[in-house]
């Protein structure tokens, strides 16, 4: 029972984990739902974060190799710095996108961590719901040479929202995207370059918790099943957003928070 517990967690967290409906808010919602402290875990959520992490890494892979590459060839090789330009300006569009959040996180991650309460979970959700719903019809024209650095912190500072346990990050990310103007597929790659920073050190700060505080050996497996069926989950889950933004589907994820919503409303009141 122990095993299957963990897979059906790790697959929650994988399916949730890319989408704009926040995996941790699901986890916390079956939490109350189910009574359980397993979802109090802190290890468990390290190996089943880090097994969507390695999912969206090895989609992603292609452009984070290019955009390393030029980064380092614009520092290095001034006579090639012409043909790099516009990558290098990408890195730096991620490095300005992210300042907001992790200033936002150091000095008020402990304080946020502790506000979430089933009730604010359902608010959380409608706040998420109707962001989704504001950009049903939006329709950007920019691409990846045309992100301005006024949108990149713009994009940041909306981030910062997604620090509140509840809020998804995707979702209020791909929202400051579309509102900016960014076309679709264009939208969702700089939402996920966005996720990288944020996830990169969410990680280093769950490592140093893990080595304080390390797992019972007899752990281990079920953790690891967790963790390989988040990273599954996550990489299908990814896929089938993206056909959803694409198609301009978004919203559809507007009306599932907002009967979430309803239900936690309902549900615990």
């Amino acid at each position: 029972m122990k095993y299957i517990i963990y897979i059906l967690l790790g697959i929650l967290q994988g399916f949730t984990e890319p989408l704009p409906i926040s995996s941790s808010g699901h986890l916390f919602l079956f939490k109350n739902i189910f009574n359980t402290n397993m979802l109090n875990d802190l290890n468990f959520e390290i190996f089943v974060n880090f097994g969507s992490f390695l999912a969206i890494l090895f989609i992603f892979l292609p452009d984070i190799l290019k955009l390393i590459k030029s980064f380092f060839t614009y520092l290095l090789k001034k006579e090639k710095r012409s043909l790099v330009k516009d990558d290098f300006k990408y890195c730096m569009l991620i490095v300005v996108g992210s300042i907001p959040v992790g200033i936002m996180g150091v000095l008020f991650k402990n304080k946020l961590e502790n506000i979430l309460t089933i009730k604010w979970l359902g608010i959380a959700f409608l706040i998420t719901a109707i962001s989704l719903f504001l950009v049903k019809n939006v329709n950007g024209h920019k691409t990846d040479k045309d992100i301005t650095y006024k949108d990149a912190i713009l994009i940041g500072i909306l981030q910062m929202i997604a620090l509140i346990p509840g809020i998804s990050r995707s979702g209020i990310v791909l929202v400051g995207c579309l509102l900016c103007k960014l076309k679709k597929d264009t939208a969702l790659k700089y939402t996920f370059m966005l996720y990288f920073p944020v996830s990169i050190a969410s990680m280093g700060l769950g490592i140093l918790d893990f080595i304080e505080n390390p797992a019972s050996s007899s752990l281990f497996m079920p953790y690891f099943l967790g963790m390989v069926c988040a990273g599954i989950v996550t990489y299908l889950s990814y896929k089938w957003l993206s056909n959803l933004v694409k198609k301009g589907k978004l919203w559809k994820f507007s009306i599932y928070c907002l009967c979430l919503a309803i239900f936690i409303f309902i549900y615990f009141r």
